[in-house]
């Protein structure tokens, strides 16, 4: 199909979903009050911190309930928010292609219309799973095509909610901005980063060691012994990215001495699960999130079979590791069975991320105040699970509630819509099958808050409605 078929097959499809759009009467006016911040400038309703995939689905979700006078802001380069073509090594998407994301409900805006339009039906039909750069290519599109105001290389440093509205601190803090309510749309590792286990030497990195997370040179690891230490899907994508790359040998080491074998998270993704998770009590969400923790995810199956088609490929279960450390340009891991050895030129690292709002800059003047489920509720015994402690405890629209009452009455202004998320509203922001139903949760709850606090102004607007029904009729009156 030459190029100029190509474009001209997209901006048909473009066209289509403008007249989509149109037909829905999408997005509509614009109905806050408009409000000046204490620097005098016109300051923001939203803010959206991060501008990827649940970036992109939480402002949608405004503006298409007329909360239009939004900003979004990602610390990273252009077309390169989110995982999807920085960290996330694996070669394909984990979702099934027919799944509709981010789309809002709009046929003509999911990935399927998309995808087709550039490349058929039949294109479609030959499609397994979808690639991690055309799915990032197509959240670009759709940010696009929804008109959204992005700002790229902004890092936020600090957040101060106060008198009725949130003071966002960026870079250095030459730049303040102010907005009525903030959305940390952070991703993955938007509530702590990664985790490094204490038996990890920090003085391995940057030369000889790296989380999963982190940009990794594999060109300059062609030849080397890698050792990898965790057995989830992101430790078997480093593996095999390692292998492909040149590695002369990867070994694997899994604390657990069988794989997870059952998907639970996939169990648990339809709209029943989605939208009735967060109605339920504090004991039955811990159970239910503690339930799908502990049997943990195993690596998919493309995955591993991508993995160990290499013959320098070598997985080592049951095989925890006590301690690593540097021995000049050698990494030196000590099993913890025998306290044997093992050198390795290069140690991956793919133990996870973590829920440590400690570890947040943007958060870590109001960690004291935000509630965690620690404050919240004491599981029975046999469902203890300090990891799952951490979680912060959020109210029904995504929003940190006070670990003290009346302490900071406006950090409810501050909703978290990332992974740290999941204990209290479930699985919902941040993966793919239920981000919808998560920005549509997210943008009820600003919906009415918003009306709540601008009544006065939605009751003048309304007093001062005066459009004639009657005109040229015998009835007329005014």
């Amino acid at each position: 199909m030459s190029r100029a078929t190509v474009d001209a097959r997209r901006a048909a499809h473009e066209a289509a979903v403008a007249r989509d759009l149109e037909l829905l009467n999408l997005p509509p006016r614009n109905w806050p009050e408009s409000r000046v911040g204490p620097d005098g400038e016109p300051m923001l309703d939203v803010l959206v911190i991060g501008a990827g995939m649940c970036g992109i689905a939480a402002a949608a979700a405004l503006i298409f309930r007329g909360i239009r006078n939004i900003l979004l802001v990602d610390r990273s380069p252009a077309g390169r928010e989110g995982p999807w073509v920085t960290y996330a090594r694996m070669e394909t998407l984990r979702s099934p292609k027919h799944l509709t994301g981010p789309a809002m409900g709009i046929p003509s805006l999911t990935f399927r219309a998309w995808y087709e339009a550039i490349h058929g039906t039949e294109g479609w039909e030959r499609l397994g799973k979808i690639p991690n750069a055309v799915w990032n290519d197509y959240l670009l599109w759709l940010r696009r095509m929804l008109a959204l105001p992005v700002e790229n290389e902004v890092e936020v440093t600090g957040l101060t909610p106060k008198d009725g509205i949130v003071e966002v601190e960026t870079g250095s803090g030459a730049r303040l901005i102010h907005a009525r309510r903030v959305v940390l749309a952070t991703g993955r590792d938007g509530t702590g980063g990664a985790h490094i286990p204490d038996s990890i030497d920090r003085t391995l990195w940057p030369d000889l060691a790296a989380h999963t997370m982190e940009d990794i040179d594999f060109a300059h690891l062609r030849g080397s012994r890698i050792a990898v230490i965790g057995g989830g899907a992101s430790a078997w994508d480093n593996a095999a990215t390692a292998l492909e790359a040149g590695a002369a040998r990867v070994d694997m080491f899994v604390r657990r001495t069988v794989l997870p074998q059952i998907n639970k998270g996939r169990g648990s993704s339809y709209p029943g699960f989605f939208q009735g998770f967060p109605g339920l009590d504090d004991a039955e969400r811990w159970s239910l999130t503690f339930y799908k923790e502990d049997y943990q995810a195993p690596p998919p199956r493309e995955t591993v079979l991508r993995t160990i088609r290499h013959p320098n490929f070598a997985l080592h279960l049951g095989t925890p590791i006590s301690e690593a450390r540097r021995a000049g340009n050698e990494v030196v891991l000590r099993f913890a069975s025998d306290g044997s050895l093992q050198r390795a030129d290069f140690l991956i690292l793919g133990t996870g991320f973590l829920i440590d709002l400690h570890g947040c800059r943007e958060l870590r003047a109001l960690v004291p105040e935000i509630a965690t489920w620690a404050d919240r509720y004491t599981p029975p015994p046999e469902q203890r699970h300090p990891d799952l402690s951490r979680f912060p405890y959020l109210g029904p629209g995504f929003e940190f509630l006070e670990r003290r009452p009346g302490a900071c009455p406006d950090l409810s202004r501050i909703h978290l819509f990332n992974f740290g998320a999941d204990a209290s509203l479930g699985a919902v922001s941040g993966d793919i099958p239920g981000v919808v139903f998560g920005a549509d949760r997210l943008a009820a709850a600003m919906v009415e808050a918003f009306f709540r606090e601008d009544l006065a102004h939605v009751r003048r607007a309304l007093d001062a409605f005066a459009e004639p029904e009657l005109e040229g009729t015998p009835f007329f009156a005014l």
